[in-house]
């Protein structure tokens, strides 16, 4: 995507009308053309934007033009974000610059009021580094209070300080996390994530229950989906519904940087909950979250489609199949230029599982939509997401008779991801294509009491009880059953949810 258009996409309306207030204001002459490459670039007009410099000899004025506009979205951008995620902070430390000022020159009273209020607001925000400073100075002016409490300040200072190496130490781990989770999920790096986070935790002996904020509960939850995807076991993750839920219902949304994470959170929270099979739970996430999105905020942009998608899985799962499509189609139809890409992808994919499911032929179709090439899908999308396109893909030629390419399509999976699934030990995917194989040698083994027995061991396995996995198993069983895959899927749910209530 052109550099500028990405940073269009990130201003909302409000933004791009006080963007060309912005760049008028700069104009110093009227005949500057920034305004009208923003105005083309931003509604993507290829033919507007010949015009603008008709002749190739005007290349050199197009790019200086291009680049000016380059740093004025920069610098606009860059004011607007330290106006908006930091303007609590900002007041916070304005107080503390004025009221160091202030008792510098002797007015104890304003000054100390100022210091007052500057670490109520760091405490609000969480700013642990700059409640230290403001308490730092309140101990060294506290011989001017009336009746200084030392002992109380110094605690408030000693905690706070214990705060903060907590949270330095909790950073230290999450970036080492993220690095590791990154090679995991993109580089099929082999490690075993369970033991790597107890270890890291550990080593920097962290307390979670003393640290945790929006910020830290939003980066544990990121932390516990990617094990989870990884593992494509939402089980593992049933712990932080409570926890989570409770901290959310406690702690107030007070601020523009707590709501960053709180709609995280929701979305994490709204995900472990439909893949734990808790539908109704999670479609009140998503209202949650849509409604704290305002409209036309980035935000709302960034949580659209991925709204839209979690809403179309929650209904296809609680069995109104074509209201879960014609919510994922709506999702579609809303995704524009400046939508993420992954999140499309995510859209389209889950699009060609549900008519592979409806055994809808319109699948091969909207599959072919997915244009990139599978290595682009594995570093953008992750290894497992793209194994499951592939799998896909199979499945539909199978399911539409084009046995000969389906056979092909094997051949090259597994010359792709046979070692990867072996070095994982992701006996799964090994398992199951071996049971699609047998079944394109031999149509008739659907009859065969083994091969029947060998699908229903899959389904009861407890590590196959995620949604996603169930998907594949319920394709095969619906070989068996000679019923829809959708039908098939919704009894293996069905079952699901009786042992859970047993």
């Amino acid at each position: 995507m052109d550099s500028i258009v990405e940073l269009i996409s990130v201003l909302d309306i409000d933004d791009i009308k006080d963007f060309k207030g912005f760049l008028k204001k700069k104009n110093k002459r009227n005949d500057v053309k920034n305004i009208r490459l923003f105005e083309i670039l931003e509604t993507d007009d290829i033919n507007r934007l010949k015009k603008l410099y008709g002749s190739s000899k005007n290349k050199d004025a197009y790019h200086a033009l291009r680049k000016r506009l380059h740093d004025s979205l920069l610098l606009f951008i860059s004011n607007k974000t330290f106006e908006r995620d930091n303007s609590e902070a900002h007041e916070a430390l304005r107080l503390l610059i004025v009221g160091r000022f202030l008792l510098e020159n002797d007015l104890i009273k304003p000054g100390f009021k100022c210091l007052q209020r500057a670490e109520q607001k760091a405490l609000l925000l969480e700013q642990f580094s700059l409640l230290n400073e403001i308490l730092q100075l309140r101990l060294q002016y506290a011989y001017l209070e009336s009746k200084p409490n030392l002992e109380l300040l110094i605690d408030r200072l000693m905690t706070n300080q214990h705060k903060m190496q907590q949270e330095v130490k909790f950073q230290i781990a999450y970036a080492f996390l993220r690095v590791e989770l990154q090679d995991i999920h993109l580089k099929g790096k082999i490690v075993d994530l369970n033991r790597l986070v107890i270890d890291t935790i550990g080593k920097y002996d962290i307390s979670l229950r003393q640290l945790l904020s929006f910020k830290s509960l939003y980066q544990l939850l990121f932390i516990a989906n990617e094990y989870a995807t990884i593992h494509q076991n939402y089980a593992l993750v049933r712990s932080f519904l409570k926890t989570s839920d409770e901290f959310i219902t406690k702690q107030k949304v007070s601020s523009a940087h707590h709501l960053f994470y709180y709609l995280h959170i929701l979305y994490y929270l709204a995900n472990f909950n439909l893949r734990n099979g808790l539908f109704r739970e999670s479609l009140a996430y998503l209202e949650q979250l849509i409604e704290g999105c305002s409209p036309g905020s980035v935000l709302r942009v960034q949580f659209q489609l991925r709204y839209y998608l979690l809403k179309a899985l929650n209904y296809h799962y609680m069995g109104e199949g074509a209201k879960a499509l014609a919510i994922l189609r709506l999702g579609i139809q809303q995704s524009t230029l400046k939508s993420n890409e992954t999140d499309i992808a995510d859209l389209q994919l889950c699009l060609v599982m549900f008519l592979t499911q409806f055994q809808d032929k319109h699948a091969l179709t909207e599959l072919r939509k997915l244009i990139r090439t599978d290595a682009w899908y594995e570093k953008k999308m992750g290894m497992l997401w793209t194994i499951r396109k592939s799998l896909l893909e199979i499945l539909i030629h199978i399911q539409f008779e084009d046995i000969d390419l389906a056979i092909s399509r094997v051949k090259s999976f597994r010359r792709r991801y046979k070692k990867y699934l072996e070095t994982v030990q992701e006996g799964r995917v090994v398992n199951f294509l071996r049971l699609v194989e047998k079944y394109l040698q031999n149509p008739e083994i659907v009859k065969n009491t083994i091969f029947i027995a060998d699908i229903e061991a899959m389904a009861g396995r407890a590590e196959n009880q995620d949604l996603f996995v169930l998907g594949f198993i319920a394709w095969l069983n619906s070989l068996v059953t000679s019923e829809s895959p959708y039908q098939a899927l919704l009894s293996l749910v069905k079952k699901l949810e009786l042992k859970k209530d047993q």
